[in-house]
């Protein structure tokens, strides 16, 4: 008999730190900067990343010290589930929250994060750095969102 995967098993509440992090799919979608429509106050995906994300791997070139160098890095915790509105609908936290099961291409699911970038659901090959981008105005994206 295969075992249930935790994620199935237990609520958010319930993982450990560690389950909760293999959560991430690594995709990078969260490190891209985001616009604020003045009109509507529509949250607006743009393919800026933060200059930390490494742009081939899709993961964080610091994350040990990532809140000290960007300080409009946030930790996603399960105790601010609810405002995660803005993460992708891609995004295991957020879908697991909806009651809703992880994408086939999820790296729990396929043993690794090859799958994710061959499905087209990572910020690979699709996003520049803050420290190159000029007007994020110019880099609005729609399908991270």
């Amino acid at each position: 008999m295969i075992p249930t995967p935790f994620w199935q098993e237990k609520s958010l509440q319930q993982m450990s730190a560690g389950e909760w992090e293999s959560l991430c799919d690594g995709c990078g979608k969260c490190c891209l900067n985001k616009l604020i429509d003045e009109d509507t106050e529509e949250l607006i995906f743009t393919n800026v990343a933060c200059n930390l994300l490494n742009t081939r791997t899709c993961q964080c070139s610091d994350y040990a010290n990532r809140f000290s160098k960007e300080p409009d890095c946030l930790q996603i915790t399960v105790d601010k589930i609810d405002e995660y509105h803005w993460l992708p609908s891609t995004c295991a936290y957020r879908l697991l929250a909806e009651g809703k099961a992880l994408p086939e291409w999820h790296p729990l699911l396929t043993g690794s994060a090859s799958a994710m970038h061959k499905a087209g659901q990572s910020v690979r090959g699709k996003v520049v750095h803050e420290d190159e981008a000029g007007d994020w105005e110019d880099h609005i994206i729609f399908w991270a969102s």
